[in-house]
């Protein structure tokens, strides 16, 4: 028997297992918090992960079998996207028995929140020249600094935390990753508004904030290593996180939970599509406007095609490895910079299109204002996860062995490092 003869059969002999088990307990007049545990018991839920956690030890291929198999069959699955998932991941490869057995069933289930804690006002790409601190007082790791740009920080229980330990050696060295509790003394969340309407970010703010000691991720100093798996998978997710806020159909008490689910916790993702630039609404707006009729709107609609499809023969690339088990690579700087390109792609096509109504916002633009949200939004998809800059210098060093930029930050004490805030 071949070798994808054998990957066949045993693809049949898993879809048989899981439709076996779906129709044997799928009830969607359960809670959803009922019928997310019975999955996660039954280690279908996420079946790549080790048995020992919830998982049946499955390869991440097989895992996406499941998964598929769940969703043909029209069941909810666990709470398994965007960043929880990115905790999840981060948990699993370099957490402790403590950190796995207390955090993963809740991600799970939906009933814990995170929100990822790196970016600084000073130290947005430059993520190593973070100035947050942390210093152990014997009892507890005491927290101070600020944060920003953190999605969904007003209602996260936990947050991923990248914070500064040591200011004597060079910046990458100095650096610890905690799990911290978001709700307690010292923590300040304020949302920032976006020109779309939107409030999906925040600032963050500590002031001797407490971490107890048990809840360093990995050893102190090592932050730098979890932050990079952590920013990996962020990389590769990157489009589940795109259609996370999207509807579900079915009825029972299941969907009506997830559906609440979505219009609250997901809330800060909706604008999420725009971003990424509508693609999808382009023929459309074209042929119901006339302006299909324009070679130069064609040709930019044709453009903005073709490299949407290249990008998403890209992300299969991304998706195939994941597949094999290798680790996040950098396939996921690709994929995230073609998907900016096709975004800025998109919103000029639009622009094409709409002409000066794109301007506009709400009843009185194009689409009841859609078009310009569109507009406003794209810059981000450039920003967010790492700039194109930063993915260009991924690519270049890691895939064409360019030679690094040349820096003078990053051997020597990073207290003696020049920067634009005060330690």
């Amino acid at each position: 028997m071949s070798e994808s003869t054998s990957t066949t059969a045993r693809e049949t002999q898993i879809r048989a297992e899981v439709r076996a088990w779906l129709e044997d307990n799928w009830d969607p007049n359960l809670s959803l918090h009922e019928w997310r545990n019975r999955l996660i018991d039954s280690g279908w839920g996420c079946a790549s992960w080790p048995e020992q956690w919830y998982g049946k030890g499955l390869s991440v291929g097989l895992g996406a079998v499941v998964d598929d198999e769940i969703r043909q069959f029209g069941a909810v699955s666990v709470a398994k996207a965007g960043v929880r998932m990115l905790a999840a991941a981060t948990i699993l490869e370099h957490g402790s028995d403590l950190h796995k057995e207390k955090f993963l069933r809740p991600l799970l289930t939906g009933e814990d929140t995170w929100c990822q804690l790196f970016s600084e006002p000073g130290s947005g790409s430059d993520l190593a020249g973070l100035t947050t601190r942390a210093d152990f007082d014997g009892e507890h790791w005491v927290i101070n600094g600020q944060k920003v740009w953190t999605t969904s920080a007003h209602h996260a229980q936990y947050g991923m935390l990248l914070a500064r330990t040591n200011w004597d050696v060079p910046k990458h060295q100095g650096m610890t990753y905690f799990l911290i509790e978001m709700e307690q003394p010292g923590v300040e969340v304020r949302p920032l508004k976006q020109m779309n309407g939107h409030a999906s970010f925040n600032e963050i703010f500590f002031t001797d904030a407490k971490i107890a000691p048990e809840f360093m991720v990995s050893t102190e100093g090592n932050g730098w290593k979890v932050a990079m798996t952590t920013l990996a998978h962020e990389r590769r997710l990157a489009d589940g996180i795109r259609s996370w806020a999207r509807g579900e159909k079915g009825s029972g008490r299941v969907f009506d939970e997830l559906r609440a689910e979505i219009a609250t916790v997901m809330e800060p993702y909706k604008w999420y599509p725009q971003r990424a630039g509508r693609v999808d609404l382009l023929l459309e707006r074209a042929k119901a406007t006339g302006r299909i009729n324009d070679p130069v709107v064609r040709q930019a609609i044709a453009e903005v095609l073709i490299k949407a499809k290249a990008a998403e023969w890209t992300g299969r690339r991304v998706k195939a490895a994941h597949a094999l088990g290798r680790p996040p690579g950098p396939e996921g700087s690709l994929g995230k910079l073609a998907g900016s390109q096709v975004a800025r792609l998109a919103a000029h096509a639009h622009t094409l299109i709409a002409g000066g109504e794109a301007m506009l916002a709400g009843d009185d633009g194009a689409m009841n204002g859609l078009i310009s949200e569109i507009l406003v939004s794209v810059p981000a998809e450039s920003i967010a996860g790492g700039t194109d800059e930063i993915q260009r210098n991924i690519i270049s060093e890691r895939s064409l062995g360019m030679p690094k930029e040349a820096r003078t930050d990053i051997d020597r004490p990073f207290r003696d490092v020049p920067r634009n805030t005060v330690s």
